[in-house]
C-alpha cells in the first residue's frame, strides 16, 4: 500500500471515530483483524483481545453509543502503519486519552493496539 492509500484509510478512520459512524470505522478493518486494548480494567498482563470484525464492531457500537465527543490528533502515517491519539470527553467532563497503533495488511487494519488513560 502506498502512503497515499494509507492517508485515505487514516482519513476514513478519523471521520468514522469523530462522527461515531461505526460502519465507516469498520470499513477500515480486515475481516480477521485483531484489537488489543489496555485500559483501567484491562492491564498489560491481561489486555482485552478482540478478534474479527464482529467483536471489534460490537466494541465500537458500545463506544459510539455513549454520550461523548471524540477527536483524533497527532497522526503518524507510513506505508503499512498508522498511529494517532484519540481524545474523548464524556458529558460529565470525564476525559480519556488513547494512543492507537495500527498495522495494515492489504489496505486494511490487521492489528491494532489501543492504550487508554482515564481521568479518575
Amino acid at each position: 500500500m502506498t502512503t497515499v492509500g494509507t492517508m485515505k484509510l487514516a482519513d476514513v478512520m478519523q471521520q468514522g471515530i469523530e462522527q461515531c459512524d461505526v460502519d465507516k470505522i469498520m470499513s477500515c478493518y480486515a475481516d480477521n483483524a485483531e484489537l488489543r486494548i489496555v485500559d483501567r480494567n484491562h492491564p498489560p498482563s491481561e489486555p482485552l483481545h478482540l478478534r474479527g470484525k464482529e467483536e471489534i464492531g460490537d466494541y465500537y457500537r458500545d463506544v459510539c453509543s455513549r454520550q461523548m465527543q471524540h477527536s483524533i490528533d497527532q497522526e503518524v502515517i507510513g506505508n503499512d502503519r498508522i498511529a494517532f491519539t484519540e481524545a474523548c470527553e464524556y458529558n460529565d467532563g470525564t476525559r480519556v486519552l488513547a494512543a492507537e497503533l495500527c498495522e495494515l495488511s492489504e489496505g486494511k487494519i490487521a492489528r491494532q493496539l489501543n492504550v487508554q488513560a482515564w481521568d479518575e
